[in-house]
């Protein structure tokens, strides 16, 4: 039975095809990207960050975001978002067709400092001109809040801090705020304090968490994000990706473990459980590994050994 004051249903944005794999050491194929978005929305995923629209020269895994968009076989009824980190950027996020551009900015100044060489206020500048076009050509814009509960090169960061790029990126016109713990440093009770103090400016329905999973904590801070009503989460299938930034720090949280908790909640998510372990198997059999997700793994034991 659902908690009184949990939401009843739950939107899951699945990161890996982009936040995922361009992590990975290695460039994984176009064809395979493609497939993986097709299983995520066979699975009943429903927003899916596709790639970015990045320069290959930083991020070369992404490199192939064009031909990636071009192959979709696109479902009615999902968003596909990608990256935008500046106005080349979106206009191939344009010509791509992308039904969303996702921009981000650092609570930390260091971080800031040390990632994209300029300080807080002038990136969450360079992207006013990003969000304007992307609002006159229809286009949502997702704004993400980095290392939100902490940062691999100051340590703390203030509630403060968050609520004002929080603020600044509502500000040049961003539709939707999620709170990232980029280095997954954060546990139940920080996270809590700091969304219910961002909810004093954004409506809930427009506010998300993004965990990583680094110290074990994501599902517990996602369970905590529900306790406010909370109902919009960032996941990754398999638990893709990681932090280049921050040794140690693992992928997102993965899709399955955070489904698994929903439905066992009761909490609808409109997504298949075992289609998305699918997925997750097929983009780990591509990488060469097991799924980081502790569900997928349990389950795939399950199927080889059904007796047991």
């Amino acid at each position: 039975m659902i908690p009184s004051h949990f939401p009843k249903q739950v939107q899951l944005v699945d990161v890996g095809p982009r936040d995922g794999l361009q992590n990975e050491g290695r460039p994984v194929d176009a064809a395979d990207k493609i497939e993986l978005v097709h299983r995520l929305q066979a699975a009943g995923l429903q927003q899916i960050e596709v790639t970015s629209f990045v320069s290959p020269k930083w991020v070369p895994q992404m490199g192939d975001n064009a031909e990636v968009m071009a192959g979709l076989q696109r479902r009615e009824g999902v968003r596909y978002s990608v990256l935008t980190p500046n106005m080349k950027g979106f206009e191939g996020a344009l010509a791509a067709k992308a039904d969303e551009v996702v921009i981000f900015a650092a609570a930390s100044e260091a971080f800031s400092q040390r990632n994209i060489n300029c300080s807080i206020a002038d990136s969450i500048e360079r992207f006013r001109p990003v969000v304007e076009a992307a609002r006159a050509a229809g286009m949502r814009v997702r704004a993400a809040v980095s290392c939100a509960l902490g940062c691999p090169y100051q340590g703390e960061v203030s509630i403060d801090a968050v609520d004002d790029v929080a603020q600044r990126l509502l500000d040049i016109g961003s539709h939707h705020i999620g709170i990232a713990d980029t280095i997954g440093v954060g546990t139940a009770g920080r996270v809590k304090l700091v969304m219910e103090r961002v909810l004093r400016h954004v409506p809930i329905y427009e506010l998300s968490g993004h965990f990583h999973d680094t110290y074990g904590q994501a599902l517990t801070n996602i369970y905590g994000c529900l306790e406010l009503g909370i109902h919009t989460f960032d996941a990754s299938v398999a638990g893709l990706g990681g932090c280049p930034y921050a040794k140690g720090a693992t992928g997102n949280v993965a899709t399955e473990d955070v489904v698994y908790l929903l439905h066992g909640l009761g909490i609808t998510t409109g997504i298949d459980l075992d289609k998305l372990v699918d997925a997750a198997d097929y983009i780990s059999g591509v990488l060469g590994r097991k799924p980081v997700s502790r569900v997928s793994n349990a389950l795939l034991a399950k199927r080889a050994h059904p007796t047991i």
